[in-house]
């Protein structure tokens, strides 16, 4: 922690400010102890951006909100969210937030008690964005869940996206401009300023040249479709989409549309690393294709590993992939799956260069295909949680990489009635599971999941919502990093000597 050193000339004053502000004593320094290691306290504010859901008249979208009771919350508090302003994905004009769910600015969803969800929907292509805070006891662990149904058109099939925490860089393996896909980058800008926004595209040779993506401005509680085709002439089955803001932040999402596979949201990979994990590859997939992109100046190079059930199978005939620095790399591996539960799992063959990575993955067959999407996820490292589930249809996969691990699985109450059930599960080391979900008892309406790591090793997670469209199997994965509801606290005292010269 950096300390300034104060002058004196503001005399009682000053010292009266100083001396009510607790600093961190440094380690090791004479005449301190040794600082004491930190606490976990809740988080007191939470902010979400979530995407336009559709511009098909067809669309028909539920929202689910739910925060998990966190241990050691007092007080009160509030959440609420807001429609925001758009531009038109299809005229590009501003379109407000109409079409029975309100202005711009108007609150159209009231977050529950903790512990118990919310639901709420919407139809058509007038559907807005939300923007949301939440404070207080509301506000450690929060998450927002929109899911879309669009029985026919561009991208027809089920189309799900939980709501993102604003931030200022995001990156987006598995995005496209080919023929058939219809990708739009959303962005939503939650706060009261500008922000202002670079694109940058990566394709199989390097960067792509664009200038329109450039500084970009998205206005104050708004959101902007951007077409990614918009941004570049190129046809490139496989991108890379790099977002960086320079000022303020934004939630990002990218909509993947296909003429014939469907579509969903593909949400922002985990940060550069060098090993990841894409959890929650379907069991009955027919086809998967890894994209990844390395950031750096160096080249990768990762072994490529399924944790199924058993433990973890090496995908015959792509043991490794070598991925080029500043460029786009894909392969197919096929039903690598095979009818059981799976996680791709990268490392480096040897030394660790950082990239990112997702999948898209495909179910059905012929004309009743649909595709979701699984981006490289952070893990669990204490608890996450997925809201918007029903009674059937919901799939929690598991994956513990690397140490065997203990999980305790929650449901929540429902939306509309019923009573929390909880199990504990045990995951072997290199395997993953798909869990027989809990349901609450007398359940009402939707409910949401939670997932607490007890013990063990890292745990990666993710939640699948399935249903029949008229033949085509529909589907939608959302994976579950760590809610991050609690900080680190130094544990602290008051130090006087900051005003020492």
């Amino acid at each position: 922690m950096n300390r300034t050193t104060l002058s004196l000339i503001a005399g009682a004053s000053a010292l009266a400010a100083v001396t009510a502000v607790a600093s961190l004593t440094a380690p090791g320094a004479a005449g301190t102890d040794t600082a004491r290691a930190a606490a976990r306290l809740p988080v007191e504010r939470t902010s979400v951006a979530c995407p336009a859901p559709s511009s098909s008249d067809l669309a028909e979208t539920s929202y689910a909100s739910f925060t998990p009771v966190t241990a050691g919350v007092t007080g009160e508090g509030k959440a609420e969210l807001r429609a925001a302003a758009r531009k038109s994905a299809k005229t590009g004009e501003d379109a407000g937030a109409e079409g029975g769910t309100g202005p711009a600015g108007k609150a159209v969803l009231k977050p529950g008690e903790p512990g118990t969800p919310t639901a709420g929907d919407a139809s058509g292509a007038e559907s807005p964005a939300l923007t949301g805070t939440a404070e207080g006891k509301y506000a450690p662990g929060w998450t927002v869940q929109q899911t879309t149904e669009v029985t026919a058109g561009t991208g027809r099939g089920l189309q799900g996206v939980a709501c993102t925490v604003p931030d200022t860089e995001f990156w987006f393996p598995a995005a496209s401009t080919e023929a058939g896909r219809t990708d739009y980058l959303h962005l939503t800008n939650p706060d009261d300023s500008a922000a202002v926004v670079d694109i940058e595209l990566y394709g199989a040779e390097g960067e792509l040249e664009s200038q329109v993506g450039q500084g970009m401005t998205v206005p104050p509680h708004s959101t902007e479709p951007i077409l990614l085709s918009t941004l570049t002439a190129e046809k490139q089955p496989n991108l890379t989409v790099h977002v960086t803001v320079r000022g303020g932040r934004v939630g990002a999402a990218v909509q993947a549309l296909d003429a014939k596979l469907g579509g969903d949201w593909l949400t922002a990979a985990a940060d550069p690393a060098g090993s990841l994990v894409l959890p929650g590859i379907p069991a009955d997939a027919t086809a998967v294709r890894l994209v990844a992109f390395s950031p750096g100046d160096t080249d990768a190079d990762l072994k490529v590993r399924l944790a199924s059930p058993s433990g973890e199978i090496t995908p015959a005939g792509n043991e490794t992939l070598h991925v080029k620095a500043g460029m786009t790399t894909a392969i197919d591996l096929g039903d690598v799956t095979r009818g059981e539960a799976g996680s791709l799992v990268l490392t480096p063959t040897d030394e660790a260069v950082p990239v990112v990575a997702a999948a898209r993955v495909i179910r059905g067959k012929g004309s009743a295909q649909e595709s979701a999407f699984v981006p490289a996820t952070r893990a669990v490292d204490s608890r996450a949680s997925a809201a918007g589930n029903t009674a059937k249809g919901t799939i929690l996969s598991l994956t513990a990489p690397g140490e065997s691990a203990k999980v305790e699985v929650t449901a929540s109450a429902g939306s509309e009635g019923g009573s929390p059930v909880s199990r504990t599960h045990t995951l072997k080391a290199g395997t993953t599971q798909n869990i027989e979900v809990p349901v609450p008892s007398g359940l009402e309406g939707s409910y949401a999941l939670t997932v607490e790591r007890l013990s063990g090793g890292p745990v990666h997670a993710a939640r699948t919502l399935t249903a029949d469209l008229d033949g085509v199997p529909a589907f939608t994965i959302q994976t579950l990093p760590d809610d991050q509801g609690t900080v680190s606290v130094p544990e602290t005292e008051q130090d006087l000597s900051v005003l020492q010269e």
